[in-house]
């Protein structure tokens, strides 16, 4: 089985330290991808506390956060959408969370199910932002029109410390602690 560098992209055996062309330690280790995910931890309760969006109509203002949002589109009947936006926005940032933490060797079957899952749908917790980024960019007027709000920051903040934390993971270190 091999690895590859992160820097250079060479191919080197999986249980090697240092990399053959570069020689930089291709190792990674749990701390780095642990403390981005206590970074996306501290980010995600602003995230879901501020407006991510507002939107003025008519000399009138309305803030929404993610949930409310979520809110207002199973209102509208819109349960698939609304679904998508609740697992992208807040099921995955915490289900990376449980795929690191899990410290009992019983769970460590799912822990690997969960990390795999979440490092594939991951990217899919941009969506809140690029709905946000589209809807601030079509919709001006004079009488109407939309603004990314403190919440759509801290979002993205959270989004990219928690894909980041899924990067730097080494999955064979969560298994370290059960000798396999």
């Amino acid at each position: 089985m091999y690895k590859a560098c992160p820097y250079c992209n060479a191919l080197n055996l999986k249980n090697e330290v240092y990399c053959s062309r570069c020689g930089l330690k291709i190792k990674k280790e749990i701390s780095l991808s642990f403390a981005f995910l206590i970074a996306g931890v501290v980010f995600y309760i602003p995230a879901n506390l501020f407006p991510i969006l507002q939107t003025n109509k008519f000399f009138v203002s309305y803030v929404n956060t993610i949930i409310d949002g979520i809110f207002e589109l199973m209102d509208d009947g819109d349960y698939p959408i609304a679904l998508i936006v609740f697992l992208a926005s807040v099921l995955i940032p915490i289900y990376l969370l449980f795929s690191i933490k899990f410290k009992k060797c019983k769970f460590l079957k799912f822990k690997y199910k969960l990390y795999e899952f979440v490092s594939i749908s991951g990217p899919w917790s941009l969506l809140d932002i690029f709905v946000v980024v589209v809807l601030s960019v079509l919709i001006h007027s004079e009488n109407i029109f939309v603004l990314p709000r403190e919440g759509a920051f801290y979002f993205l903040i959270m989004v990219i410390c928690t894909m980041l934390s899924s990067k730097f993971l080494d999955i064979d270190l969560l298994g370290e602690e059960c000798g396999d």
